[in-house]
């Protein structure tokens, strides 16, 4: 299994990113897809997933009304939308994939990728 994250990079304060994830090995109609991140010095944090159908989302409550999960099956896809950008959100983004569970605890995620880095300038 592999899940492969893309689309971080630098943005100004107040700016949009759309992070990327592509899962092989895997079909993602069976599973909770999610993001995690982690600043460095910090430890990880969830920020939302989306159940196996896409229907249900979960959020942490500091990514509420910011930040947007989203999945594509037929692409074997999820993507997280982040808006109004801060420097507090600089960090790596993982996206994961939870067989089981809602992904929301990093201890019961199955697979993570491999980060793609997220930088906001002032």
């Amino acid at each position: 299994v592999q899940l492969q994250a893309s689309g971080g990079g630098l943005v100004q304060a107040g700016g949009s990113l759309t992070l990327s994830c592509v899962a092989s090995g895997l079909v993602a109609s069976q599973y909770t897809l999610g993001w995690f991140r982690q600043a460095p010095g910090k430890e990880r944090e969830f920020l939302g997933s989306v159940s196996r159908s896409g229907l249900s989302l979960y959020y942490a409550d500091f990514a509420k009304g910011r930040f947007t999960v989203s999945k594509d099956n037929a692409k074997n896809m999820v993507y997280l939308q982040m808006n109004n950008l801060q420097p507090e959100d600089t960090a790596a983004y993982y996206c994961v994939a939870d067989y089981e569970g809602h992904a929301t605890v990093a201890g019961g995620v199955d697979y993570w990728g491999q980060g793609t880095q997220v930088t906001v300038s002032s």
